[in-house]
């Protein structure tokens, strides 16, 4: 695998930013961004060999900056929503900022996305690496946090590390949006979920404390199916995430399987491996109408992000996975995204 470099442009603080071009097999390649840890494009081969960019993004430094949604980007110090934005460590209530609805999301007004990281190159490796101070967002102690990414085999690898001088919360993810066929609606997508349970939500996407069934709901992926099939269901908790925006509870430890993305039209499967306790399924269906990469538009349930975390509002509810980082440990995840192609077309047996 080679890597190189390009000047992607500046943002308005005239900071540059760098993207790289993580070279695969067969022709493939990723694009990443050292602005918020982009995953700006993919380009993964389809049934005819053809390559396919598989994930959302845009063509201008100002887009990302402008624009909601964080396509492609690593979010944190917390990723997903923590109630009323508060939370109490050590005996000591913390405020955060309270940027969706009644909650805190995603590491808050400005989070690890819309930073410019500092980069080197290892080998095959893109090591990206910011020091959070003590205070920003609201969140306490500094903390240092790196993302490797590699492109190996036609598997897009992250890892998340970070240790922190006092004990804090966090919770890392990428939120790639995925269309496995380069563009349209993904409800024909075959998703596949390796999990019995999930987090039920409030009216506000934020967990309630309780863990439901999978059984005889619209959240049953244990066998693959076609994601727009239930998605209209009528059902409370996808009424509160307008379709799909729900944790996902992961057995197991390691680095194991938690899911599988098919196209049947192109051909293209992802597979979705983590070291983490949860997945977040989102269906994209706040994402506005926008332009995209090289002229696209984008509508709501143009794509769909699998991503992988600790389980939401783990602060709220001590019967989840701790979100607790104590001075002295370190934080280490992992999640890879691996590509296959299945040859048999869509319509045919």
């Amino acid at each position: 695998m080679a890597i190189s470099f390009s000047c992607f442009g500046t943002t308005r603080q005239e900071e540059p930013v760098t993207q790289f071009r993580l070279e695969g097999e067969q022709g493939a390649f990723a694009e990443i961004l050292d602005y918020g840890c982009v995953v700006r494009t993919l380009w993964v081969p389809d049934r005819q060999g053809r390559l396919v960019d598989v994930v959302l993004g845009y063509d201008t430094v100002a887009e990302y900056e402008d624009n909601d949604g964080y396509l492609g980007a690593f979010v944190g110090r917390h990723a997903n929503r923590i109630e009323k934005g508060k939370f109490c460590l050590n005996g000591t209530e913390y405020a955060l900022a309270v940027n969706n609805g009644p909650n805190h999301l995603h590491g808050g007004l400005r989070g690890f996305n819309q930073y410019v990281f500092s980069s080197k190159v290892e080998g095959d490796r893109l090591i990206l690496t910011r020091t959070s101070p003590h205070g920003e967002e609201g969140y306490p102690g500094t903390l240092i946090v790196t993302v490797t990414y590699s492109f190996v085999k036609n598997a897009l690898m992250m890892t998340y590390d970070a240790v922190c001088d006092g004990d804090t919360v966090i919770n890392l993810t990428n939120h790639s949006y995925f269309n496995l066929n380069g563009g349209g609606s993904i409800g024909e997508h075959l998703l596949q979920i390796y999990s019995d349970t999930f987090t039920e939500n409030d009216a506000d996407c934020l967990p309630t404390g309780k863990i439901l069934r999978v059984d005889d709901t619209p959240f049953d992926f244990r066998s693959a199916k076609p994601i727009g099939r239930d998605i209209s269901a009528e059902d409370i908790n996808l009424k509160n995430g307008s379709g799909y925006d729900h944790n996902f509870i992961l057995g197991g430890t390691g680095l194991r399987t938690c899911a599988l993305l098919q196209s049947l039209e192109s051909g293209i499967c992802m597979e979705v491996l983590t070291t983490q306790p949860g997945i977040q399924c989102y269906s994209a269906n706040f994402l506005t109408t926008r332009k995209g990469k090289r002229g696209a538009e984008y509508h709501p349930r143009d794509a769909i992000c699998l991503e992988t975390q600790h389980w939401p509002n783990a602060t709220s509810h001590p019967n989840f996975p701790s979100v607790v980082l104590s001075v002295g440990e370190a934080y280490h995840q992992e999640t890879v995204y691996r590509f296959t192609v299945n040859n048999k077309q869509k319509g045919k047996k």
